[in-house]
């Protein structure tokens, strides 16, 4: 099989992680064999859900994934297939990338078949798309903790909070103004100015402009190996999708231009080969 999880998998996307849609959407294919399931890396399954038929509505509940699979693998990483049309696997059992799990259908709230694949890290869903051809890993990070702060609006340093754990830096309803972040390169846009402003590195110096709320944040791991899994909320809105942060990547940034942030969060950092 070439990739993960399906025969081809990364040419087979009908609909792509992000805008609220919580992962990657694989297309069925004429060929029953391209249509087989498997586990994308040793792990134990943790939830079976099975027998259930379709019915194309969503009622905000996990019943709208139909028949699906949750496998453990570890290190904080658990991957969901839904939509199957038949489960191979039980609670308990433990698999690896060459145990068949199930067939692509078209169970619960589904449009057509399809396979639905979410990854979670530390009970955050992430995109799942790199994973369609790699494993996962991580850098050992146990001996150089990441920390980040924020600044906020009522000319306050917030607390520092660590790296992936489960803790955000900020204060909702207060609009931050200025950053710092351990180890990588962050740079931030002025909301008020409405430009980027110059990017910094270590706590030798911070991100912003005091007094000025900002509207983006950009994370750049510092090495191409590497990407850093990042979000932000907005005042008076919601936590945004989480974004990937990679070595001189100028175009991706957590943000809405004109809509102020008052929180963010740093993930992970992954290992990208």
């Amino acid at each position: 099989m070439t990739g993960k999880v399906v025969n081809e998998a990364s040419g087979r996307i009908t609909y792509h992680y992000g805008n609220n849609h919580t992962g990657v959407d694989i297309g069925w294919r004429r060929d029953e064999n391209q249509n087989k399931v498997f586990a994308h890396s040793s792990g134990k399954v943790v939830v079976v859900v099975n027998g259930k038929g379709s019915y194309p509505y969503n009622d905000g509940t996990l019943s709208t994934y139909g028949n699906y699979v949750d496998i453990d693998h570890g290190n904080g990483y658990k991957t969901r297939y839904a939509h199957l049309k038949m489960v191979f696997v039980s609670i308990g059992q433990s698999v690896n990338s060459n145990t068949l799990i199930g067939v692509i259908g078209e169970s619960g709230n589904a449009k057509g078949r399809h396979l639905h694949f979410e990854v979670f890290k530390r009970n955050h869903r992430i995109n799942p798309e790199p994973y369609l051809s790699q494993e996962f890993e991580t850098i050992n990070v146990s001996t150089d903790i990441v920390y980040y702060q924020s600044h906020d609006r009522r000319y306050h340093w917030n607390p520092n909070v660590a790296m992936g754990s489960s803790d955000y830096a900020g204060n909702f309803g207060i609009s931050m103004d200025a950053i710092y972040v351990d180890r990588f390169r962050v740079r931030v846009h002025d909301m008020v100015k409405g430009e980027w402003l110059p990017w910094v590195q270590n706590r030798n110096d911070y991100a912003g402009n005091i007094g000025h709320a900002i509207d983006g944040v950009q994370i750049d791991a510092m090495d191409s190996s590497y990407q850093v899994i990042y979000r932000v909320h907005i005042n008076g809105g919601s936590w945004l999708d989480w974004v990937s942060g990679y070595h001189d990547n100028a175009d991706g940034y957590a943000g809405i231009y004109g809509r102020a942030i008052d929180a963010f969060e740093i993930l992970d950092v992954i290992c990208k080969s």
